[in-house]
């Protein structure tokens, strides 16, 4: 059986309990985006943690839910994606989601990134909530 190149990792005690179902639609999404995955480290940690690395290497001072290093090379995805599971948790309240629904919604937005997608421009924004909503439909 063929090894994912996908891991997630938790920098407390967490643990994601739709792992094998991401995968695959994380492997779906690079099909789709024509991308390859080369390996993708999702990270789960608290907001103190993110803090952190946010100010060391973005110099933001801000908490957020997600940060996405981007190490891909052509259509080969190599990222590290660090996820604030204080943030998600804070988030699905505030837009009255379920923790899992919300934690979808921020894996596959990383991913989204790493297939080129932007988010700075309201057209880019919603180009990116209609892929987002795509493939979290194919998680359901």
């Amino acid at each position: 059986m063929a090894t994912s190149k996908i891991s997630f990792q938790s920098a407390d005690t967490f643990s994601l309990k739709t792992e094998p179902k991401v995968i695959k639609c994380i492997e779906l999404l690079a099909k789709e985006e024509l991308r390859e995955i080369g390996g993708i480290a999702f990270v789960f940690c608290d907001d103190n943690y993110l803090h952190k690395i946010n100010l060391e290497f973005l110099k933001h001072d801000t908490f957020t839910d997600i940060i996405t290093f981007d190490y891909s090379a052509g259509n080969e995805i190599i990222s590290e994606i660090y996820i604030s599971v204080d943030r998600v948790a804070d988030n699905a309240k505030k837009y009255s989601q379920t923790f899992e629904d919300e934690i979808h919604r921020v894996i596959i937005h990383g991913v989204l990134h790493l297939c080129g997608y932007k988010d700075r421009l309201a057209e880019d924004k919603q180009i990116m909530r209609d892929k987002e909503n795509h493939y979290l439909s194919l998680l359901a």
